[in-house]
């Protein structure tokens, strides 16, 4: 009898592990099937919601949304375990914090870029600038060398030789022929500082630009060109210990999907532009 019994639990073990193998591969092996995100209001959130159904229905993982607005609060929460990942942030912003704050995140995948402008409520034209005119930029400095090398390629200013693009600081300007002041303000203020008309020039991040109603390649007077070569990708980051999370690796593989790559494009026609 008791070998029988054995026999019995045995094969129940056995009949178990097939029913195992035998699940989904899309379902994650975590017991947790909720993902929290923190993202920036458009594109990173509006991006996350097209994505939520497609997470919930081929993955069963219920995906929560959380909107913030300041840069610098994104990471910290990270790193705090107060969400499972963020998406606003490019990867310049991403070695920053991590260099300044010893945050334990990695870049868990590249999802799309927003191209970076500079939009005038005074001049319609570059070549309209004046002597002195003031120039409205992020105080964030991973975004400067972005800044600078775009007014470069457009010969309003010249770098040092040398310069490394990513890196450039405003201390690596040659030459100024126009005695242009940079104004430093927090990203999220630069849309604000463009409506008061601060400066003749402000630079707007994509994602605050896109919240305040403009359109990067119709608006702006100057705008970065989103290539292959590109830098400032916009990623997902995590926490490294779960960079090999099941949630965070269904997250990454819905939004580089067909299906939101062509919500993208429908709906950011080139002010949002998907990496492959």
């Amino acid at each position: 009898m008791k070998k029988l019994f054995k026999l019995c639990l045995a094969f129940t073990f056995i009949f178990g592990l097939v029913a195992c193998s035998k699940q989904d591969s899309k379902t994650p092996d975590s017991k947790n099937k909720t993902l929290t995100v923190s993202a920036t209001s458009n594109p990173h959130a509006v991006i996350l919601e097209e994505a939520k159904a497609i997470l919930e229905k081929d993955y069963g993982i219920t995906l929560n949304i959380e909107v913030l607005s300041d840069y610098y609060v994104f990471n910290k929460a990270l790193a705090d375990g107060d969400v499972d990942a963020n998406y606003f942030q490019h990867i310049p912003f991403l070695n920053n914090e991590i260099a300044n704050n010893g945050y334990d995140i990695v870049n868990a995948g590249g999802i799309h870029i927003e191209p970076f402008g500079f939009f005038s409520k005074s001049i319609t034209s570059l070549d309209e600038l004046k002597d002195g005119d003031i120039i409205v930029i992020s105080n964030s400095t991973s975004d400067h060398g972005r800044i600078l090398t775009l007014l470069a390629s457009a010969d309003v200013i010249t770098l040092k030789e040398g310069v490394d693009a990513v890196n450039a600081t405003i201390a690596d300007i040659e030459s100024n022929p126009k005695n242009l002041k940079f104004v430093e303000v927090k990203p999220e203020l630069l849309a604000t500082a463009y409506q008061n008309n601060e400066g003749v020039l402000v630079a707007i991040n994509g994602n605050y630009a896109l919240e305040a109603g403009l359109d990067p390649t119709k608006d702006a007077i100057l705008v970065e060109e989103a290539s292959k070569e590109n830098p400032y990708v916009n990623v997902i980051a995590c926490r490294s210990e779960d960079k090999d999370d099941e949630r965070i690796k269904a997250l990454v593989e819905v939004l580089k999907s067909d299906e939101i790559r062509t919500f993208i494009e429908n709906k950011y026609k080139g002010s949002v532009v998907v990496v492959d």
